[in-house]
């Protein structure tokens, strides 16, 4: 059973880059994870990173929303402004969680952010998660316009294959749905396979092909940020 708890924090946006180079901030509007069971995914390499260690239960059992995220990211988005920096800042959304958890169904911490990011618009937003409650946004997603990517998670078309490793996950199909009602909106939409599972490639690439504008694909030892140290450290090959 997954906790839900709520804190302030101290700031809305994390300077970063590594693996997410080519872009200057993070945000994230959860910390934990509930789509998985506890443990998280066997393939998650955010196990191994120190925010997995907020708490001491394990990760995939507890679930935090950062309350007053929406009006830091304001003033931070403000900040920037007045440094004349946020024409050229480019943010990923989210880099340690999915920011569709199933409690942003209440909290809405995701979409007051993303109406925040419509006002005061940076050079890039990329929207990353693996739930087709982004649908509810795609009215806002349209008025940010070519800044923004919305990336859909889809790592195999094996429904077998999903079943085993992530059976609390959308299923695949239902995440195919959302990548063409999300294309079909004019948002231009990527399909991250990330990471790569067993899959039926050539019916992949041709689904793919019609339900996205780009597809980029990861293994589970590149997209790690540590050169697939942290997932060997996982014991996930």
């Amino acid at each position: 059973m997954t906790s839900y708890l709520e804190q302030n924090v101290k700031r809305a946006l994390t300077p970063t880059g590594g693996f997410l180079r080519g872009f200057g901030f993070s945000l994230n509007p959860y910390i934990g994870c509930a789509f998985g069971k506890a443990g998280g995914c066997p393939f998650c390499y955010v196990r191994a990173l120190p925010v997995a260690r907020t708490r001491e239960e394990a990760w995939g059992s507890w679930l935090i929303a950062k309350a007053n995220l929406p009006q830091l990211l304001a003033q931070e988005l403000a900040a920037l402004a007045r440094q004349r920096k946020l024409g050229d800042a480019a943010i990923f959304v989210s880099s340690a969680t999915d920011p569709y958890q199933g409690l942003e169904r209440r909290m809405k911490l995701t979409r007051r952010a993303l109406e925040v990011l419509a006002q005061m618009l940076p050079r890039r937003i990329l929207l990353q998660t693996r739930s087709p409650l982004v649908e509810r946004d795609i009215g806002l997603l349209q008025k940010l316009g070519t800044h923004l990517v919305a990336s859909i998670t889809i790592e195999t078309n094996d429904e077998g294959v999903r079943r085993a490793l992530t059976p609390t996950s959308p299923s695949i199909a239902r995440r195919i749905l959302t990548a063409r009602r999300l294309r079909a909106a004019g948002i231009f939409t990527q399909v991250a396979i990330a990471p790569m599972m067993p899959n039926h490639a050539e019916q992949f690439a041709a689904v793919l092909n019609e339900a996205a504008d780009r597809v980029i694909v990861d293994t589970y030892f590149d997209g790690d940020g540590a050169k697939g140290r942290r997932s060997r450290s996982l014991g996930i090959r």
